[in-house]
């Protein structure tokens, strides 16, 4: 069950997004900016939030898919209206966007964006280009690799990579490796792409997201202090 509500933000150049916003039951120990994969801020997105709130932080998942349309949310079937949307999104689009939620969460202390899949890609964009991050986490965000060619991080970085997942392979990942050598790298052997998500349970592997899980909110403590 979700804890959270829907909210809207502003974006710098005007836009209003949706986003999810969950809530601690008790005084913050910072804050944390969802990035959604390819289907939107669907329910998965959702309970990730509801997930960090219940670890103590307030978790703000912004709707990136809102300014190609209000409150989309892609099936796991047909990946095709996903990837037409983020075709659509400018880097100055995603900024903006992700910068949005991070002010909306400063009051709460340090922030740290954290991506999954095409959201992945997004929180190494925001630990390159946006203000006030602490650091930044990204689980499997493939488009990382060709981000990686042109910008580098300026905060650290947790990176979470399955080994079975054909759209990172390992030329990919050294690629990103050559542009943020001090990152922190975590490969999962019998991963896949999406492992994290229990939606979708052909890739979903428990063992591996309980693992990323603990190293990310040990991140969060060592990033936050």
């Amino acid at each position: 069950m979700s804890n959270g509500s829907m909210i809207s933000l502003q974006a710098a150049d005007g836009h209003t997004l949706g986003a999810y916003k969950a809530m601690p039951s008790a005084k913050a120990k910072g804050a944390v900016v969802i990035l959604q994969e390819i289907f939107g801020v669907n329910s998965h997105v959702q309970h990730l939030c509801d997930e960090y709130a219940a670890d103590g932080y307030v978790a703000l998942a912004p709707a990136l898919f809102d300014r190609v349309q209000k409150n989309m949310i892609v099936g796991y079937t047909d990946f095709t209206p996903g990837r037409e949307a983020v075709a659509k999104l400018t880097e100055q689009m995603l900024i903006a966007d992700t910068q949005a939620a991070i002010n909306a969460c400063a009051p709460a202390g340090f922030v740290v964006p954290i991506g999954y899949c095409f959201g992945g890609a997004v929180a190494y964009l925001a630990a390159c280009k946006c203000d006030g991050v602490a650091g930044a986490v990204n689980y499997y965000g493939s488009r990382t690799i060709a981000l990686a060619e042109s910008m580098s991080p300026r905060v650290p970085v947790m990176y979470h990579f399955g080994l079975k997942d054909k759209s990172i392979p390992m030329d990919g990942i050294t690629k990103i490796k050559a542009a943020h050598p001090s990152g922190t790298y975590y490969l999962y052997d019998d991963a896949d792409h999406g492992f994290s998500c229990d939606e979708r349970p052909q890739f979903y592997d428990a063992g591996a997201t309980k693992l990323a899980k603990a190293r990310t909110l040990q991140f969060l403590i060592d990033v936050m202090q």
